[in-house]
């Protein structure tokens, strides 16, 4: 009876863990050449992301017009989610 009570936060990690193994769900550790490949494929697609940023910023300089303002946020948000969605698909790869 040594052992400290269990915080909530313990107690639920334990009750994740125990639905995963019951449901098939594996950890497995990445290995260093994933590590490595998935912090790439970060800093490309972070890259990408500040690029459109500045893109979006020096090209909403210029447009006083609400509507046209309005459409090139939209096409800013579609193309950040894009990359967004094509990082992860690429991180979810690697992780395989």
């Amino acid at each position: 009876m040594d052992e400290a009570p269990k915080s909530a936060l313990e107690l639920a990690m334990e009750r994740l863990k125990k639905q995963d193994a019951e449901q098939g769900v594996s950890d497995r550790p990445l290995t260093e050449d994933q590590k490595n490949e998935i912090a790439d494929v970060r800093k490309t697609y972070g890259a990408k992301l500040a690029q459109e940023e500045i893109l979006f910023k020096s090209k909403t300089q210029g447009y006083l017009d609400p509507e046209s303002r309005r459409t090139l946020e939209e096409n800013y948000r579609r193309d950040v989610e894009r990359i967004t969605h094509e990082r992860d698909r690429k991180i979810e790869k690697i992780r395989g």
